[in-house]
């Protein structure tokens, strides 16, 4: 494997064990997030059981989210970007950003929510992808 498309694969898998990170934090907790309490102006236990429910829902979509993209990223590294299949080489970027775009953007949007490690994901996907040029000719 070219030194390239190791770099890749390295930028590639530090984005996806981050996703797992951010996907436990997110499914485990049972409460939201100190910047999701900055935000709002009330403590956790100030919500209504139904506001509770609610936002501990959401975050257990957003945590599902990167938890399915670690198992998406690891098993396309694992096997056919390994192989230098040229397809997986393609989708796997696509697939970080169409997560972490959108999150970004979110994030953004949120005073104070952490927004650095959207962006280093997204700039890793991007840096991945220039890196291994999967639109040339070479293994």
């Amino acid at each position: 494997m070219q030194t390239r498309r190791k770099i890749a694969l390295v930028l590639y898998v530090l984005v996806a064990f981050f996703s797992l990170g951010l996907g436990l934090v997110y499914t485990l907790r049972k409460t939201f997030l100190p910047y999701h309490e900055a935000l709002l102006g009330i403590r956790w236990e100030d919500l209504t059981p139904q506001a509770q429910t609610l936002l501990l829902a959401l975050m257990n979509v957003a945590g599902g989210g990167w938890l399915a993209l670690f198992v998406f990223v690891m098993a396309l590294l694992l096997i056919p970007f390994r192989r230098a299949e040229r397809w997986a080489r393609i989708v796997i970027p696509i697939g970080i950003l169409a997560l972490y775009v959108p999150t970004l953007a979110a994030t953004l949007t949120v005073p104070a929510a952490p927004w650095y490690g959207a962006a280093a994901a997204c700039a890793a996907a991007v840096i991945g992808f220039m890196l291994d040029a999967p639109w040339t000719e070479s293994k």
